[in-house]
């Protein structure tokens, strides 16, 4: 499907805005929850946006460092793209889900990943939100195969 045939980017992609070093081990394909205090009713593809911020402390955790050893960590920018597949809760009780899950959070289910090889810098926002057109097509300039 050419980017003239996709319908407007604020009907089938969002982006989320996280903090580095999560970010990159999503967009490195390591991290395939993303922990929230809220669940989401969104389901499709998803701009992963590194915001401005980054976690120091999870830099010194072995889980990170694995999963973004050699990396750059950029921020305020696009660094890739996942689809949003679901979304659940541990139940109370029971052992976490995986190795990424925060007990207690809402863990967004991430598949597809595809990295950018070149950071499109843009600001982020909370929550899910729309990009505009101009930014969709720089992504996808990066993944020529792309296919929504």
């Amino acid at each position: 499907m050419s980017t003239a045939t996709l319908p407007p980017a604020g009907d089938w992609i969002r982006g989320i805005s996280i903090r580095q070093p999560w970010a990159t081990a999503i967009a490195a394909g390591a991290k395939p929850i993303e922990n929230r205090p809220q669940p989401w009713s969104w389901r499709g593809w998803l701009l992963l946006h590194a915001s401005l911020q980054t976690d120091r402390s999870a830099l010194r955790l072995p889980l990170v460092a694995r999963a973004i050893r050699g990396r750059d960590l950029p921020t305020g920018a696009v660094i890739g793209v996942a689809r949003l597949t679901g979304c659940h809760q541990d139940p109370d009780g029971a052992p976490p889900c995986g190795a990424w899950s925060e007990p207690g959070q809402w863990h967004l289910e991430l598949a597809g990943v595809q990295e950018l090889a070149l950071p499109v810098p843009v600001r982020g926002r909370l929550g899910p939100w729309k990009p505009g057109e101009d930014l969709v097509a720089q992504v996808l300039q990066q993944l020529p195969d792309f296919r929504p």
